[in-house]
Protein backbone atom coordinates (compact mmCIF):
# COMPACT_ATOMS: atom_id res chain seq x y z
CA UNK A 1 0.00 0.00 0.00
CA UNK A 2 1.17 3.94 -1.04
CA UNK A 3 0.27 7.05 1.14
CA UNK A 4 1.16 10.16 0.63
CA UNK A 5 1.38 12.58 3.78
CA UNK A 6 0.21 16.25 3.67
CA UNK A 7 1.37 17.97 6.96
CA UNK A 8 2.67 20.59 8.21
CA UNK A 9 4.13 19.77 11.10
CA UNK A 10 7.18 17.87 10.06
CA UNK A 11 8.51 15.45 12.82
CA UNK A 12 4.92 14.21 13.18
CA UNK A 13 4.70 13.24 9.53
CA UNK A 14 8.32 11.78 10.00
CA UNK A 15 7.21 9.64 12.77
CA UNK A 16 4.52 8.59 11.08
CA UNK A 17 6.60 7.77 8.12
CA UNK A 18 8.68 5.34 10.16
CA UNK A 19 5.59 3.88 12.08
CA UNK A 20 3.62 3.35 8.76
CA UNK A 21 7.09 1.59 7.34
CA UNK A 22 7.39 -1.28 9.85
CA UNK A 23 4.00 -1.85 8.65
CA UNK A 24 4.43 -2.60 5.11
CA UNK A 25 3.11 1.07 3.67
CA UNK A 26 5.46 2.81 1.63
CA UNK A 27 4.85 6.61 2.03
CA UNK A 28 5.73 8.06 -0.77
CA UNK A 29 5.92 12.02 0.03
CA UNK A 30 5.52 14.34 3.03
CA UNK A 31 3.83 17.48 2.08
CA UNK A 32 4.20 20.61 4.32
CA UNK A 33 1.24 22.79 2.35
CA UNK A 34 -0.76 22.37 -0.02
CA UNK A 35 1.00 23.75 -2.54
CA UNK A 36 2.07 21.10 -5.17
CA UNK A 37 -0.19 18.41 -3.99
CA UNK A 38 -2.27 17.75 -6.94
CA UNK A 39 0.94 18.33 -9.32
CA UNK A 40 2.33 15.31 -7.48
CA UNK A 41 -0.68 13.52 -7.51
CA UNK A 42 -0.41 13.61 -11.15
CA UNK A 43 1.60 10.86 -12.63
CA UNK A 44 -0.19 7.91 -12.55
CA UNK A 45 2.79 5.37 -11.50
CA UNK A 46 3.90 7.90 -8.91
CA UNK A 47 -0.05 7.78 -7.33
CA UNK A 48 -0.61 6.75 -3.77
CA UNK A 49 -3.39 4.44 -2.57
CA UNK A 50 -4.37 7.13 0.19
CA UNK A 51 -3.66 10.42 0.99
CA UNK A 52 -3.62 11.35 5.21
CA UNK A 53 -4.58 14.83 5.39
CA UNK A 54 -4.30 17.07 8.10
CA UNK A 55 -7.01 19.48 8.17
CA UNK A 56 -5.20 22.50 9.79
CA UNK A 57 -3.20 23.39 6.69
CA UNK A 58 -1.63 27.33 6.14
CA UNK A 59 -3.25 28.46 3.25
CA UNK A 60 -5.78 26.04 1.36
CA UNK A 61 -7.77 24.25 4.31
CA UNK A 62 -7.37 20.48 4.30
CA UNK A 63 -11.15 19.86 3.35
CA UNK A 64 -10.59 21.96 0.28
CA UNK A 65 -7.99 20.42 -0.71
CA UNK A 66 -8.99 17.06 -0.15
CA UNK A 67 -12.37 17.98 -2.26
CA UNK A 68 -10.08 18.37 -5.19
CA UNK A 69 -8.13 15.34 -4.91
CA UNK A 70 -11.37 13.45 -4.44
CA UNK A 71 -13.18 15.29 -7.47
CA UNK A 72 -9.48 15.28 -9.67
CA UNK A 73 -8.40 11.42 -8.67
CA UNK A 74 -11.31 9.59 -8.01
CA UNK A 75 -9.28 6.42 -7.72
CA UNK A 76 -7.41 7.83 -4.27
CA UNK A 77 -8.67 7.54 -1.02
CA UNK A 78 -8.17 10.62 1.36
CA UNK A 79 -8.49 10.60 4.63
CA UNK A 80 -8.77 13.12 7.65
CA UNK A 81 -5.89 12.66 10.05
CA UNK A 82 -5.84 15.88 12.40
CA UNK A 83 -5.63 16.75 16.01
CA UNK A 84 -9.40 18.63 16.01
CA UNK A 85 -11.81 16.03 17.48
CA UNK A 86 -14.70 17.54 15.93
CA UNK A 87 -17.95 15.83 14.59
CA UNK A 88 -18.98 19.09 12.49
CA UNK A 89 -15.56 19.00 10.59
CA UNK A 90 -16.48 14.78 10.40
CA UNK A 91 -19.51 15.78 8.80
CA UNK A 92 -18.18 18.43 6.09
CA UNK A 93 -15.40 15.65 5.23
CA UNK A 94 -18.01 13.47 4.58
CA UNK A 95 -19.87 15.86 2.52
CA UNK A 96 -17.11 16.17 0.27
CA UNK A 97 -16.02 12.75 -0.67
CA UNK A 98 -13.41 11.53 2.41
CA UNK A 99 -13.41 8.38 2.74
CA UNK A 100 -12.27 8.49 6.61
CA UNK A 101 -11.99 10.48 9.35
CA UNK A 102 -9.21 9.49 12.10
CA UNK A 103 -7.38 11.88 14.91
CA UNK A 104 -3.33 11.67 15.25
CA UNK A 105 -3.56 9.88 18.71
CA UNK A 106 -4.63 6.98 16.80
CA UNK A 107 -2.91 3.79 17.03
CA UNK A 108 -0.53 3.26 14.35
CA UNK A 109 -1.89 -0.14 14.27
CA UNK A 110 -5.49 1.00 13.84
CA UNK A 111 -4.33 3.92 11.24
CA UNK A 112 -2.93 1.04 9.21
CA UNK A 113 -6.16 -0.80 9.59
CA UNK A 114 -8.06 1.80 8.78
CA UNK A 115 -6.39 2.41 5.26
CA UNK A 116 -6.60 -0.90 3.98
CA UNK A 117 -10.52 -0.55 4.57
CA UNK A 118 -10.74 2.56 2.45
CA UNK A 119 -8.58 1.53 0.19
CA UNK A 120 -11.19 -1.52 0.03
CA UNK A 121 -14.09 1.02 -0.53
CA UNK A 122 -14.83 1.33 3.30
CA UNK A 123 -15.66 4.83 4.85
CA UNK A 124 -13.80 4.75 8.38
CA UNK A 125 -14.73 7.18 10.92
CA UNK A 126 -14.05 7.23 15.24
CA UNK A 127 -17.10 5.40 17.03
CA UNK A 128 -17.31 8.29 19.52
CA UNK A 129 -17.11 10.75 16.75
CA UNK A 130 -20.23 8.89 14.92
CA UNK A 131 -21.98 9.04 18.19
CA UNK A 132 -21.64 12.45 18.69
CA UNK A 133 -22.28 12.98 15.05
CA UNK A 134 -25.69 11.26 15.85
CA UNK A 135 -25.93 13.09 19.09
CA UNK A 136 -25.77 16.89 17.22
CA UNK A 137 -28.50 15.58 14.73
CA UNK A 138 -30.93 14.63 16.84
CA UNK A 139 -30.97 17.96 18.91
CA UNK A 140 -33.42 20.61 18.42
CA UNK A 141 -35.67 21.12 15.16
CA UNK A 142 -34.63 19.92 11.81
CA UNK A 143 -33.13 22.48 9.69
CA UNK A 144 -34.22 23.02 5.72
CA UNK A 145 -31.30 20.40 4.81
CA UNK A 146 -32.33 17.88 6.98
CA UNK A 147 -35.86 18.05 5.41
CA UNK A 148 -34.36 17.73 2.31
CA UNK A 149 -32.57 14.59 3.15
CA UNK A 150 -35.47 13.55 4.99
CA UNK A 151 -37.65 13.71 1.48
CA UNK A 152 -34.60 11.96 -0.81
CA UNK A 153 -34.56 8.75 1.72
CA UNK A 154 -38.42 8.50 1.58
CA UNK A 155 -37.95 7.54 -1.50
CA UNK A 156 -36.22 4.31 -0.80
CA UNK A 157 -38.17 1.10 -0.75
CA UNK A 158 -37.09 -1.67 2.23
CA UNK A 159 -35.06 -3.24 -0.34
CA UNK A 160 -33.07 -0.36 -1.20
CA UNK A 161 -32.40 0.78 2.40
CA UNK A 162 -30.95 -2.76 3.12
CA UNK A 163 -28.82 -2.43 -0.28
CA UNK A 164 -27.81 1.12 1.15
CA UNK A 165 -26.85 -0.48 4.73
CA UNK A 166 -24.76 -2.96 3.01
CA UNK A 167 -23.18 -0.59 0.59
CA UNK A 168 -22.00 1.40 3.99
CA UNK A 169 -20.96 -1.58 5.41
CA UNK A 170 -18.76 -2.08 2.38
CA UNK A 171 -20.15 -5.45 0.89
CA UNK A 172 -19.59 -6.26 -2.58
CA UNK A 173 -22.22 -6.89 -5.21
CA UNK A 174 -22.02 -10.41 -4.77
CA UNK A 175 -21.76 -10.37 -1.36
CA UNK A 176 -25.03 -8.35 -1.27
CA UNK A 177 -26.58 -10.93 -3.82
CA UNK A 178 -25.86 -13.49 -1.71
CA UNK A 179 -27.28 -12.16 1.70
CA UNK A 180 -29.89 -11.05 0.19
CA UNK A 181 -30.82 -13.96 -1.77
CA UNK A 182 -31.30 -11.99 -5.16
CA UNK A 183 -28.94 -12.17 -8.39
CA UNK A 184 -26.53 -9.51 -9.05
CA UNK A 185 -28.33 -8.09 -12.30
CA UNK A 186 -31.35 -7.05 -9.47
CA UNK A 187 -28.63 -6.08 -6.68
CA UNK A 188 -27.37 -3.17 -10.14
CA UNK A 189 -30.82 -2.36 -10.25
CA UNK A 190 -31.41 -1.92 -6.60
CA UNK A 191 -27.74 0.07 -6.55
CA UNK A 192 -28.52 2.70 -9.51
CA UNK A 193 -32.11 3.45 -8.19
CA UNK A 194 -30.33 4.53 -4.73
CA UNK A 195 -28.17 6.58 -6.77
CA UNK A 196 -30.91 7.85 -8.62
CA UNK A 197 -33.40 8.87 -5.65
CA UNK A 198 -30.27 10.08 -3.21
CA UNK A 199 -28.22 12.41 -6.15
CA UNK A 200 -25.08 10.33 -5.78
CA UNK A 201 -22.70 8.51 -8.40
CA UNK A 202 -20.83 6.17 -6.77
CA UNK A 203 -20.98 3.94 -3.87
CA UNK A 204 -18.37 5.90 -1.68
CA UNK A 205 -20.94 8.59 -2.16
CA UNK A 206 -23.89 6.84 -1.23
CA UNK A 207 -21.83 4.98 2.06
CA UNK A 208 -20.39 8.67 3.24
CA UNK A 209 -24.34 9.89 2.59
CA UNK A 210 -25.41 6.99 4.87
CA UNK A 211 -23.12 7.84 7.34
CA UNK A 212 -23.43 11.36 7.33
CA UNK A 213 -27.34 11.37 8.16
CA UNK A 214 -27.38 8.32 10.41
CA UNK A 215 -28.72 5.93 7.95
CA UNK A 216 -26.22 3.01 8.97
CA UNK A 217 -27.64 1.02 12.18
CA UNK A 218 -24.85 1.92 14.94
CA UNK A 219 -24.74 -1.68 15.84
CA UNK A 220 -23.80 -2.46 12.12
CA UNK A 221 -21.43 0.05 11.21
CA UNK A 222 -17.99 -0.49 10.71
CA UNK A 223 -16.02 2.12 12.76
CA UNK A 224 -12.42 2.25 14.16
CA UNK A 225 -12.37 2.69 18.15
Amino acid sequence: MRALIVEDQVLFAEAIRMALRDHDVDVVAIMESPDGVLEALEPAEARPDVVLMDIGLPGESGLALGARIVERYPDVRVVALTALSDPRLLQEAMQVGFSGFLTKDTQISRLVHAMQMVVEGEVVIPQKLAKDMGTSRKSGFPSAAEKEVALLVAQLTDREREVLQLLAEGATSEQIADRMDISRNTVRTHVQSVFGKLGVHSRLEAAAFAVRHGLVETSRRRTAS
